[in-house]
């Protein structure tokens, strides 16, 4: 292997040895770029950006029918707690949290949810002051399913 590297270090010119094309180049690159007009420069917060649905945003839960869809299981940043109802559906999360701060937003949780129950949502402003504001409950994550319809579509065309 090194008798390999050494033909191909021994092919170079000496100025590719120096890296000045490579340094020319991207140079070229970065001029070129400054004197681009800036069409997609936005005024951040006058122009808000409409994510796709295709965007991950903070994990919320799919509100329907008054209750949410969630049958309680679990994942690493989430904590749940079941409990048994009389409905159509064996279980739902009396405690139901995500710590914001374990969340690296993967969507895992959405891919394994059999109730899509647990969607990406479009929320990408997340400030928290506090490690305890970032625990978020079954309050502030219900979210009502036709906010969240365009998301409801993506996941169904691409699973």
């Amino acid at each position: 292997m090194n008798n390999r590297k050494n033909t191909e270090a021994e092919r170079l010119t000496f100025w590719e040895k120096m890296y000045i094309p490579e340094i020319a180049r991207g140079l070229g690159i970065t001029f070129r770029q400054m004197f681009k007009p800036k069409d997609f420069v936005r005024q951040y917060p006058e122009q808000r950006w409409e994510p796709t649905g295709s965007f991950r945003g903070r994990p919320v839960l799919v509100e329907e029918d008054g209750g949410e869809r969630c049958v309680a299981c679990p994942a690493l940043a989430i904590e749940v707690q079941a409990g048994e109802t009389p409905k159509e559906k064996e279980r739902y999360p009396e405690k139901f949290e995500i710590n914001m701060l374990r969340c690296i937003f993967c969507s895992y949780c959405e891919e394994v949810c059999p109730e899509e129950a647990i969607v990406m949502s479009k929320d990408y402003e997340i400030v928290y002051t506090s490690p305890q504001e970032a625990i978020l409950g079954k309050e502030e994550l219900l979210v009502p399913k036709a906010k969240l319809q365009d998301r409801l579509e993506f996941l169904r065309q691409y699973k």
